[in-house]
């Protein structure tokens, strides 16, 4: 695997994250990416589908989009895992500082919607 390739992919705007249906139909969503270390971190709403998914296939599709979900880069095999409330909230402060002012704004509205505990990061491995 190329070394950089992690902080490339963390580098973007948006990730292209691919997680599979129970009958394997794969689902692209777009999403807001950082770097934990080796990994990516993103973050989402706690009972999104994607979610469901990724309880269910931990199997995923990883590369660089755009807004819109369209693939700008070639996508790489990785290994998502649901984090624990400590790492979600190291989440949230890496997507404020990165994103700035809309990532701030964002955040407030999911706390003020859902609550804390209404939102989990999620941490992906590649694999490749």
């Amino acid at each position: 695997m190329d070394e950089t390739l992690p902080t490339r992919l963390a580098s973007g705007k948006y990730l292209l994250v691919t997680s599979y249906r129970r009958n394997g139909t794969p689902v692209s969503t777009p999403v807001w990416v950082v770097q934990d270390g080796t990994a990516l971190g993103v973050w989402t709403v706690a009972d999104s589908w994607k979610v469901k998914r990724i309880r269910h296939r931990a199997d995923v599709l990883v590369g660089p989009c755009d807004l819109r979900g369209n693939p700008t880069g070639d996508q790489v095999p990785a290994t998502a895992e649901i984090c624990d409330q400590a790492v979600t909230a190291r989440y949230r402060s890496l997507i404020a500082r990165k994103y700035g002012l809309i990532g701030r704004l964002t955040l407030l509205g999911s706390r003020l919607r859902r609550g804390v505990n209404g939102t989990v990061g999620i941490r992906i491995s590649l694999t490749q």
